[in-house]
C-alpha cells in the first residue's frame, strides 16, 4: 500500500485513529461525520530520517526562567542562555554549535516557521527568532539562505518582524489574507476533503515549503485555540503551510481533528520539519489564537525544544489545561453545549465561553499517524 492509499484508508476508518475517551468530536445526530481525507504529497520524494518525529522521538526538553520576560519585555541574554541549554539537553551535545549541527548543514536553505497570529500580544518572540538565526549561522548557513515565513503577510507586518530581525534575512508572507486562489502554492501537493459541502475541497502546500527550503525550524507559541484546543507545533506547521483551511470550521464544529495531523504527514513538509522550538515566554490560556486580553496571557518564561511535535504539543496541552483549571475555567476537553456562543466578544472576555467544540484530540490522532508520541506516560519530558 502506498502512502496516499494508507492515509486515505486511515481516515476512512477514522474510529481507529481516535481512541475511546480521546475522541473530541461530538457524534450526536447533528454532528457531521468525519469525511475521507486524501493526502497527495510530492511524487517520488524520499523521506528523511530527520523528519517528524525526528532524531529524538518522545523527548521534550523544557527550561524556564521567570526573569526571561518582565513586564512583557523578553530578555535577549536570558533567552540566548535558555536556548543554548535546551539544545544541549535535547541532543547531548557539549556545545550549542554541535547541537545545531545535528539538524542543519552549511548547504541548507533554512526556513523558520513563525506564528505571528495574535500579534502583538502573543506571537513568536523576535528575541527567540534572532537567537535561532544566530545559531543557524554558527554552523555555516549564510544569511541569504535563511528565511522567516508564515502564511499571512499582514500578520507578519503586525508583528514588525521586518524591523526586528537582522538585515539580510528573507521574510516571506505566502499570501495576503484577502486574496484567494493558489498563487504561492503547489497545485500538485494537497490535502483533499469535503467538510461542510464547500466548493473548493483542496488545500495546497506552500511553494516556499515544497520547493525552496531544505530544513524547517518550527517556532510555535504556547496558546489555547478556540477550535483545535491548543495551537502548538502541529497546527503551526499544518495551517501555516497549507491554504484554504478556514473551511474546516463551521461553528460550533471543527475538523482540525484529524486534518492537522494529515497535513503534517504530507511530504516534503514531514521530512523538512526537523526541529520545534516552542515559545512559552507568554502563555495564552483562553481566547487563543487572537486574543489581546492581557487577563488571559501569563508570562512564565518557558522554552521547549523537541524533534517530536506530538510529544511537544501533548506537554503543552497538559500545561494549558492545568492553567485553565487553576483559573477556574473549563477544560479544553469540555463538551457543554451551554458554553458555546456565536458572540466573539463574549468568547474573548469570558473563559467559560467558546466558539466551537474544541478538538484537542488532534494531537493524539497525529500520534496515530506516526508523527510522534502522544501518551504523557511515554514522553521523556526533561525539565532543566
Amino acid at each position: 500500500m502506498d502512502r496516499r492509499s494508507f492515509v486515505k484508508a486511515g481516515c476512512l476508518g477514522s474510529a481507529s485513529l481516535l481512541l475511546p475517551g480521546l475522541d473530541p468530536m461530538l457524534r450526536g445526530e447533528t454532528a457531521p461525520a468525519v469525511p475521507a481525507i486524501e493526502v497527495h504529497g510530492m511524487p517520488g520524494y524520499q523521506p528523511s530520517p530527520l523528519g517528524m518525529p525526528g532524531l529524538f522521538p518522545g523527548r521534550v526538553v523544557e527550561i524556564r526562567d521567570p526573569k526571561a520576560i518582565v513586564r512583557n519585555r523578553v530578555s535577549q541574554p536570558i533567552v540566548s542562555r535558555l536556548l543554548d541549554q535546551a539544545m544541549k539537553g535535547l541532543t547531548g551535545a557539549t556545545s550549542g554549535r554541535e547541537a545545531w549541527a545535528s539538524f542543519v548543514e552549511p548547504k541548507d536553505v533554512v526556513g523558520i516557521k513563525i506564528n505571528p497570529s495574535g500579534a502583538p500580544a502573543c506571537c513568536s518572540s523576535p528575541e527567540i527568532i534572532r537567537e535561532i538565526i544566530a545559531a543557524v549561522e554558527s554552523v555555516g548557513v549564510p544569511r541569504r539562505n535563511i528565511l522567516v515565513y508564515d502564511r499571512y503577510s499582514y500578520e507578519i507586518d503586525t508583528g514588525s518582524y521586518q524591523a526586528l530581525l537582522p538585515t539580510g534575512i528573507r521574510i516571506v508572507g505566502i499570501q495576503d489574507a484577502f486574496v484567494s486562489g493558489s498563487a504561492g502554492y503547489e497545485t500538485g501537493i494537497y490535502c483533499e476533503a469535503s467538510f461542510f459541502g464547500e466548493w473548493e475541497t483542496r488545500s495546497y502546500m506552500a511553494t516556499v515549503v515544497a520547493q525552496e527550503v531544505t530544513k524547517i525550524i518550527n517556532v510555535p507559541t504556547m496558546k489555547d485555540h478556540s477550535a483545535s484546543g491548543v495551537t502548538g507545533a502541529l497546527k503551526n506547521l499544518a495551517y501555516g503551510t497549507f491554504n484554504n483551511v478556514a473551511r474546516t470550521h463551521l461553528a460550533p464544529y471543527s475538523f482540525t481533528n484529524p486534518l492537522i495531523g494529515f497535513m503534517c504527514t504530507a511530504e516534503p513538509l514531514r521530512s523538512k520539519a526537523v526541529l520545534h522550538v516552542m515559545d512559552g515566554m507568554r502563555q495564552v490560556w483562553h481566547g487563543g489564537p487572537l486574543t489581546q486580553v492581557q487577563e488571559f496571557i501569563d508570562q512564565p518564561g518557558i522554552l521547549m525544544v523537541s524533534t517530536d511535535p506530538v510529544a511537544m504539543d501533548t506537554v503543552e496541552l497538559a500545561a494549558i489545561d492545568k492553567k485553565r483549571a487553576e483559573k477556574g475555567a473549563p477544560s479544553v476537553w469540555a463538551r457543554d453545549p451551554s458554553s458555546i456562543t456565536p458572540d466573539t466578544n463574549a468568547f474573548f472576555h469570558d473563559a467559560g465561553k467558546n466558539l466551537f467544540f474544541r478538538q484537542p484530540g488532534h494531537i493524539a490522532a497525529a500520534g496515530k499517524l506516526g508523527l510522534g508520541i502522544g501518551d504523557l506516560n511515554q514522553i521523556d519530558h526533561r525539565v532543566l
